[in-house]
């Protein structure tokens, strides 16, 4: 079978695919990769405020291999939340609502996981040994191809699953007939209701007393706060090497108070874990009862994150930064952000009109502008390239740190 061929995914990650679901012929990648940058378009103002846990939302041209036709398609990691990879379901419903020529799978290491949330409404004959490119996201809802005769009996136990190219032709052909059940759609839709509304309450911002160096960054390329703290979070004694000296990248002599957007996921990982840092390090920390504890200590521990991830770098030269803001998908896709009032009427220039374009410029960098054929640059060569291209300048930290915008409630 097809998922037998395909690499075992780990728990913590999706893999999602988009399949043109009219037989393929002239011109088909063509059209898959125009799919592609228009799905980017239309949901550029949704994907450039999101906050990854680990990986970001990432379509791929994927051309034919055996039975499985070209493709779109890419694996996400979401780590400790799971709230990723229900976000991509919804995306990919909303993108085969906007293109009903699309045709959308899904599955993590548990298989066809959507059928989960409807366990107790799904027909008999179906079972994990049986789903294989029956269940599929078209023109925005949840399609089910059964067997050609479900009421056989034992047909579950030796009926060979269905081609993707044999699904696709189903669809395309008799899409009504395979629409699930009323209670099946039901509940794949009361697991993503509140999308995109709810993705603003998924974000917590919060002062932190770092370094300079790191503000700078995270002004740049604010996404990299996951990587941030997931290197803290899931740090190992060799981690910590680096951080039983003074720190050769962000020594703590240059600390600034900055506001920084997690998601609640991130910064529960960040609050939950005690940790005190080694004093050759030079980071210390006030008393529990000092009234910006909170900050020194999320500081504190960004800052053995960023740390570590550097330590863990290749060290490449300024050169090797992704230059791809001048081309015309970039463009394009700042032209759409206008027309969407993605900057909701912030003066150019202005500082939150400056924090919303920078967002943008992160996710097309690390989600759009990445070439299929690269290896994907590390978090820690990103940190440093930036320092190494970036001016910083503190006093200018300490300016704004006076009027900081108020931090979320706990």
């Amino acid at each position: 079978m097809e998922a037998l061929r395909r690499p075992a995914l780990p728990e913590d990650a999706v893999r999602y695919r988009l399949f043109a679901a009219a037989a393929e012929g002239p011109g088909g990648e063509a059209l898959l990769r125009r799919c592609a940058e228009l799905a980017l378009l239309r949901f550029a103002p949704l994907l450039a405020s999101y906050v990854w846990q680990r990986q970001p939302f990432r379509l791929r041209y994927v051309p034919r291999r055996g039975e499985t036709p070209a493709h779109l398609g890419g694996i996400t990691a979401f780590g400790d939340n799971v709230e990723d990879e229900w976000f991509i379901v919804y995306l990919l419903r909303e993108i085969t609502r906007e293109f009903p020529g699309l045709a959308a799978s899904i599955e993590d290491n548990d298989g066809e996981f959507l059928l989960i949330e409807a366990a107790d409404f799904l027909p008999k004959w179906l079972n994990p040994e049986n789903s294989e490119n029956r269940v599929f996201l078209y023109k925005g809802e949840l399609h089910i191809i059964p067997p050609e005769e479900p009421w056989e009996q034992d047909w579950h136990l030796s009926a060979p699953c269905a081609t993707v190219p044999q699904a696709l032709a189903l669809l395309s052909t008799h899409c009504e007939e395979f629409l699930a059940a009323e209670p099946i759609r039901a509940a794949l839709h009361k697991r993503i209701q509140g999308y995109p509304e709810k993705i603003p309450a998924s974000l917590h911002r919060a002062r932190c007393f770092l370094p300079a160096g790191i503000a700078a960054v995270l002004r740049l390329r604010p996404s990299l706060v996951a990587a941030a703290v997931q290197a803290f979070y899931l740090r190992d004694p060799g981690d910590l090497g680096a951080c039983r000296r003074p720190f050769k990248t962000f020594p703590a002599e240059q600390r600034v108070m900055a506001l920084v957007t997690f998601t609640r996921c991130l910064y529960a990982q960040l609050v939950q874990q005690q940790f005190v840092p080694d004093r050759r390090s030079g980071y210390t920390l006030p008393a529990p009862s000092h009234p910006q504890y909170r900050a020194y200590d999320l500081g504190m521990k960004l800052a053995h994150g960023f740390e570590i991830l550097c330590s863990k770098s290749s060290k490449v030269a300024p050169d090797a930064k992704r230059n791809v803001l001048s081309g015309a998908l970039w463009e394009r896709l700042l032209r759409s952000l206008k027309e969407k009032d993605y900057f909701k009427g912030e003066m150019e220039g202005s500082a939150k009109y400056l924090e919303l374009l920078h967002m943008a410029e992160d996710h097309f960098q690390q989600s759009v502008a990445v070439p299929e054929s690269c290896d994907e640059v590390s978090p820690g060569d990103e940190i440093l390239t930036l320092l190494q291209t970036t001016s910083i300048d503190v006093k200018e930290f300490e300016r704004e740190a006076a009027c900081l915008p108020a931090e979320d409630g706990e």
